[in-house]
């Protein structure tokens, strides 16, 4: 494809979901005007554009699923559904006028930063090349739907559906369904498969702790006091996200007070499921935390109707007509629901990204993903990271740390312009430093600690989780200091004095 040669953009943000449209709207917010989203799908929305299974929800708080900066007070349960998040992302672009720039269809196949200029050649499927003073990767992890490594899987002749890419036209009604997985969309995708389906086998390789979800309808008295009172949002969101840091030691860290969540999740095990041998089946074998926690009412009364049966031997293989599972059992099924998530790119990149002096980011991650603060990588100047590595809660809202990271890198865009730089690089000491105090605090998490999770590579590299509180992580985040990074002008290969090392957050 050829370069476009109109004037390159200050700012171009890679994906329109949540990361991309609240930076959009900080951009904005900061008076930069010259940038555009570019999103391969023919919508925005992301994650929550793209899970539409019945029962598709969050497990975090509305109030604390959303950004500080742009509060909704009409959320209508504590816990919302995927089109009412999805709605609030359109409402949220529409409100903070970001719409203009979004560039729907545009499908990135890779990038190439260009030392001479100080700029990155973006490049995409069937569109000329686009440059850009500073590139914003808000792509997030969760965007691959992941199919599971099973023999002969290609070979099942009926049909097949992934919780991530849901087919709203398949009518379930009457018929056999098998289900792979027991993570977060299966907890919620199952209860509403038995109300329909005729029957329903559920494939569990590892049980996971369940804990109840209390969600409550938002009365209209409560909309009316949000929607009059800003300050009482503000007060429910922080109540809700001291709540939320409090779990942290107890599933960050194997605390005493890990036991108690464990006690919460067996009390919810003893109280729903009657069968001991049931129960048995259902209880995890690892500490609280070192998995994804999963938040449930409805989930183990669903495995006990007469139409739905867990089945715990391991997959052999995928026949033409079903599952057969290691003791030589073949399952007949007429459709196979894949709740397996997504396939989180611990190693390498999504695209092709290429730094100074040639160099390739999916090979020096090819053993697992590292940044400065999640945010940066140095050889990549001016790019910047959305959700990147290391910035994984255990047990708070991801938008928290999403936000922190959105106006850290709007800081950061805003010293690129402000002070004409070509090129804010971070040094590879400070970047070392960081991650190896990360990986040494990560030794001594849950999640480290000898379970198995999609959180770690192969060999038992976690690139995934923060191990601490968010608000630690988002005093990191707080100022830029220049200190970290080695900071080029104009004159190519001039390093300068830009001025006071510090900007902070305010």
């Amino acid at each position: 494809m050829t370069t476009n040669h109109a004037a390159p953009l200050d700012v171009a943000v890679i994906g329109a979901g949540f990361a991309g449209i609240g930076t959009a709207i900080r951009l904005r917010q900061s008076g930069i005007g010259n940038f555009a989203v570019f999103e391969r799908g023919s919508a925005i929305g992301g994650t929550w554009r793209d899970n539409t299974y019945p029962g598709a929800a969050c497990d975090i708080p509305s109030r604390l699923y959303s950004y500080s900066f742009a509060p909704n007070p009409e959320w209508s349960h504590t816990y919302s559904g995927s089109a009412e998040i999805l709605g609030y992302i359109e409402s949220i672009t529409a409100k903070y006028e970001v719409a203009p720039h979004i560039r729907l269809r545009h499908n990135v196949t890779g990038m190439s930063f260009d030392e001479e200029t100080g700029l990155w050649d973006i490049r995409f499927e069937g569109r000329e090349t686009v440059r850009a003073r500073a590139v914003v990767l808000a792509s997030g992890p969760l965007t691959e739907p992941g199919f599971p490594d099973i023999p002969e899987i290609d070979t099942f002749t009926g049909h097949k559906i992934h919780s991530a890419r849901w087919d709203h036209d398949y009518d379930f009604t009457g018929k056999r369904v098998a289900v792979v997985g027991t993570g977060a969309s299966a907890v919620q995708i199952i209860p509403e498969l038995v109300r329909k389906a005729g029957s329903v086998k559920v494939f569990q390789r590892t049980p996971g702790w369940v804990l109840p979800r209390v969600n409550r309808r938002t009365g209209t008295l409560a909309k009316e006091i949000y929607r009059q009172v800003p300050g009482a949002e503000t007060l429910a969101r922080q109540a809700w996200f001291y709540g939320h840091e409090s779990v942290a030691l107890g599933v960050v860290w194997n605390t005493p007070l890990t036991r108690v969540v464990e006690l919460v999740g067996r009390a919810q095990l003893r109280r729903q499921v009657r069968d001991p041998w049931l129960r048995r089946q259902l209880t995890p074998e690892f500490r609280a935390g070192c998995k994804r926690l999963l938040m449930s009412d409805d989930y183990y009364p669903a495995l006990q109707r007469d139409n739905c049966k867990l089945i715990t031997w391991p997959i052999a293989r995928i026949a033409p007509d079903g599952i057969r599972t290691a003791e030589g059992i073949e399952h007949r099924a007429d459709c196979i629901v894949f709740a397996t998530g997504f396939d989180v790119s611990k190693k390498g990149t999504p695209i092709p990204i290429t730094g100074r002096d040639g160099r390739v980011l999916a090979d020096e991650w090819r053993r697992g993903a590292f940044a400065y603060r999640s945010v940066t990588v140095s050889g990549y100047p001016n790019l910047f990271l959305t959700f990147g590595p290391n910035s994984g809660p255990g047990h708070n809202s991801a938008l928290v740390y999403m936000e922190s990271q959105i106006d850290y890198l709007v800081r950061a865009v805003r010293i690129i312009l402000d002070r004409d730089l070509t090129m804010l690089d971070v040094r590879p000491d400070r970047q070392e430093r960081y991650n190896a105090a990360i990986q040494r605090r990560l030794g001594a998490t849950t999640w480290n600690s000898g379970c198995r999770s999609w959180y770690l590579t192969e060999d038992g590299f976690n690139p995934t989780m923060y191990p601490g509180f968010a608000t630690q992580y988002r005093h990191q985040l707080r100022d830029v200091d220049l200190d970290d990074y080695t900071v080029t002008t104009a004159r190519i290969g001039h390093s300068a004095d830009v001025g006071p090392g510090v900007l902070s957050g305010g």
